[in-house]
């Protein structure tokens, strides 16, 4: 076991992170090669799913939440200009159509209600039966002719040696990708894109706050957010675009921050939190590291890495053993609310000894 010294920080990250690096880039080129095959062939099936096509270093599409564990968002088209609609209404109906007697509940803070009258312009097919009821754009309909899609399309592109459906996670839509070194779970998820707007629901920034600087925050907000259909009945709030552009230029000033955040990713996927489906993501290593950047956001608070890292690792350690992480950009959003308890208690006993004895892993 190494100290947190400079010369085994360095070690460690050409031996673990470096190496990470490369095998997670091999996966996902690989990953997207079939994905766009599979998503050529279910927009010509039906024209409402769009094709991805991926290019350039970013990914805009595709999320690594773990090392085999890939997030791929598909964008729906023929819905334009949205916005947003503050009156409050209750529905009756459940996700076949039939009357309740009772309301459907509300929406979670992080989710909302879609209404196609939200858009001033939709094609016809966002009106029919299949994904519409009584005005709403209804998730679970939109996620059943998604699946249909992605199962006739995956024999159809002559894909069924490569990839399998997944069963077992409710209404989402999972894949296995098979890939020349290893199997990669990959979630499909349809989603409206609204790059024009920052959502009501955000009360972000809160106050100043030096960081991130005005600019920035007005440059953040500019990218707009995204609508998944990840339940039955509402949609849910998504901020990639957002996060990705935050963690652009993190370390302007001389810092650490990024640094700090690879070697936290590869101990969490290495020691804290293994598994081909671990409780905690790198997305949730991102909100701990944007929360933490705002209580610090002095140049100097990131110059020594031993203190900055142990600050982060801290701040991860209190989230996971309370159970509680907000969202970034919806502070009222426990993102751990659902998450698997015993898992986090395994993972906040993994921190706590790593914080007693604050050492990276050898070869």
């Amino acid at each position: 076991m190494k100290p947190l010294a400079e010369e085994a920080v360095g070690h460690y990250l050409r031996s673990k992170v470096d190496l990470r690096h490369r095998v997670v880039s091999a996966a996902v080129a690989e990953v997207q090669q079939t994905i766009q095959r599979l998503t050529a062939e279910i927009s010509k099936k039906d024209f409402r799913f769009q094709a991805i096509s991926f290019s350039g270093v970013h990914h805009e599409n595709l999320k690594v939440l773990a090392p085999s564990q890939f997030l791929v968002t598909v964008p729906l088209v023929g819905l334009t200009g949205y916005k947003e609609r503050q009156v409050r209404h209750w529905r009756y109906y459940t996700v076949n159509g039939t009357t309740l007697l009772s309301p459907v509940r509300d929406p979670e803070e992080l989710q909302q209600w879609l209404e196609v009258e939200q858009f001033s312009k939709s094609l016809p097919q966002w009106h029919g039966e299949d994904v519409n009821i009584e005005g709403d754009l209804v998730p679970a309909g939109v996620l059943t002719v998604f699946r249909n899609l992605v199962e006739k399309s995956i024999h159809s592109c002559s894909l069924s040696d490569k990839v399998s459906t997944v069963e077992g996670f409710g209404s989402a839509v999972r894949v296995t990708v098979e890939t020349s070194h290893s199997q990669v779970e990959v979630e499909l998820v349809p989603a409206i894109e609204i790059p024009t707007c920052w959502p009501h629901k955000s009360k972000w920034p809160r106050c100043f706050k030096p960081w991130p600087c005005r600019e920035k925050v007005q440059c953040v907000k500019s990218f707009g957010f995204d609508l998944l259909a990840t339940s039955n009945y509402h949609w849910q709030q998504s901020f990639s675009r957002a996060e990705h552009v935050l963690m652009q230029g993190l370390d302007e000033d001389g810092g650490c921050r990024r640094m700090c955040f690879q070697v936290m990713r590869q101990m969490k996927e290495d020691v804290w939190c293994t598994g081909s489906r671990p409780v905690l993501t790198a997305f949730h290593l991102q909100m701990v590291l944007f929360w933490t950047c705002e209580k610090y956001p002095r140049s100097k608070d990131w110059c020594c890495f031993r203190k900055a890292f142990l600050r982060l690792v801290r701040k991860l350690h209190k989230c996971v053993s309370q159970y509680f992480l907000k969202h970034y950009f919806l502070k009222d959003t426990n993102l751990l609310k659902y998450a698997n308890t015993n898992a986090l208690d395994t993972v906040a006993g993994k921190l706590a000894v790593f914080l007693e004895n604050p050492v990276l892993p050898q070869d």
